[in-house]
């Protein structure tokens, strides 16, 4: 089987890439150096060349707050880039696994959001990743589109690396207590995303690793792995402003993928402690 993997750079991309290899698939990774996903006649030459079995979209324009400004370079790379390799799918029939986000929901409540609720997305961001999904139920049949959180893996900047980095010079810091919602390695993620490719359960699902934390939460469970004493002081998201707002409550239900016979992902402090392992060993 022959997996076409955009977004081969960032954390998930990477990390799909190695669950593939590991299977031994065969996987071809491609970032934007490779493949401009917003020039769609390079889209579609690129595909029909390579004639891919699975497409797996990881590519995104992720900058939550510099998409409110940015807003034609956002909507350029996660709408009109995933029209252009889902039609490119399509014309090959070949599977498609598009990722999508938690920001697709408003953040209200505190349950578990289930794929079927409406999505209501308070940022640009949100927003183009839900009309992303509407692209890809409209053209394709044979797709997945799985809604993520909280990523962290070893190929990238993410919360773990930037609370790690700041210990090493400040003994207290303030974190936003007030949003909730779940961590998701990219490690494990990836085998479920090759584990998708490999079956034909189509449809939407919601994937992160067990378990819910806020954000202050999960710092004190880092430093508390990481063995480091810094202080965690719990704020509210309006005493932290963004440009871009966050849903307060982005706690997704994975009862799904229980359902449809795909394994869940471990509980996010196993996740957290076989990552931070990860990374020391990385660093020797």
């Amino acid at each position: 089987m022959k997996i076409l993997v955009t977004g081969y750079n960032g954390q998930l991309g990477y990390d799909v890439v190695l669950e593939g290899n590991r299977r031994n698939l065969q996987m071809i990774g491609t970032g934007s150096g490779e493949l401009d996903i917003r020039d769609e006649k390079q889209v579609k030459e690129y595909v029909q060349i390579l004639r891919p079995d699975v497409i797996i979209h990881c590519a995104a324009y992720t900058a939550v707050d510099n998409a409110e400004d940015d807003k034609e370079t956002c909507w350029d790379v996660n709408v009109n880039g995933t029209k252009y390799l889902a039609e490119a799918a399509q014309d090959l029939d070949a599977k498609f696994i598009y990722i999508s986000t938690d920001y697709v929901f408003n953040g209200e409540g505190n349950t578990p959001f289930v794929e079927t609720d409406k999505a209501a997305p308070v940022g640009y961001y949100g927003l183009t990743k839900f009309e992303g999904e509407q692209i890809v139920q409209s053209i394709l049949d044979k797709y997945y589109i799985v809604r993520i959180s909280w990523v962290f893996g070893i190929n990238g900047n993410n919360f773990i690396k930037t609370m790690l980095r700041i210990a090493e010079t400040r003994n207290e810091l303030s974190v936003v207590g007030d949003q909730f919602g779940s961590p998701t390695y990219t490690y494990d993620l990836a085998r479920l995303l090759i584990d998708m490719a490999l079956a034909d359960k189509y449809g939407v699902y919601h994937a992160s690793n067990e378990g819910f934390c806020n954000w202050a939460e999960f710092a004190k469970e880092i430093f508390k792995v990481a063995e480091n004493s810094v202080i965690v002081n719990s704020i509210t998201s309006e005493q932290y402003p963004t440009k871009a707002v966050r849903p307060k409550n982005s706690r997704m239900s994975k009862q799904k993928l229980v359902e449809k016979g795909f394994k869940p992902l471990p509980n996010w402090q196993d996740a957290l402690i076989r990552y931070v392992q990860k990374l020391s060993e990385e660093v020797k």
